[in-house]
């Protein structure tokens, strides 16, 4: 009889650090993918979503970039995994980008007149104070701020 093969994931050295924040995070977006969202605009019901992406890449691009507290093959896991944006860390590392909060942000062809999202504006610029990106809910992600 042929042995079962299982799916089963080799978590690399030091997962058991940053697992129980990953878990954390993860219940959060189950919470906020199975909120009611009555009431809301379709696209503020998505907010809480993008919030937590951003939190759990910031969170994996900080422990291996800023502080240098997990191994690049930790790192790569939680790439391959999904278990953060490669496509947001990637801009993150490039400078202007380093506060980004999603990449529909700075995508011209998302906005009117081909431009990116107001959130992008530095605060001092800005003919209004207070705005809230159409997006993702951002309040200010310019680099500048």
């Amino acid at each position: 009889m042929p042995k079962v093969k299982t799916n089963r994931v080799k978590y690399p050295e030091g997962w058991e650090l940053i697992e129980p924040t990953l878990r954390e995070l993860q219940a959060k977006m189950r919470e906020a993918e199975n909120d009611p969202h009555d009431g809301k605009r379709k696209c503020e019901a998505l907010w809480p979503i993008f919030k937590i992406t951003h939190q759990k890449s910031r969170y994996i691009f900080d422990l291996y970039h800023r502080r240098k507290e997990i191994s690049k093959e930790l790192y790569e896991f939680c790439m391959e995994q999904g278990y953060a944006d490669g496509n947001l860390i990637a801009k993150w590392k490039k400078p202007g980008y380093e506060r980004l909060c999603c990449l529909r942000c700075m995508q011209p062809r998302d906005h009117n007149f081909q431009t990116t999202c107001v959130c992008r504006v530095p605060k001092h610029l800005r003919e209004e104070k207070v705005i809230e990106c159409v997006h993702c809910g951002c309040k200010g992600c310019a680099s500048g701020d």
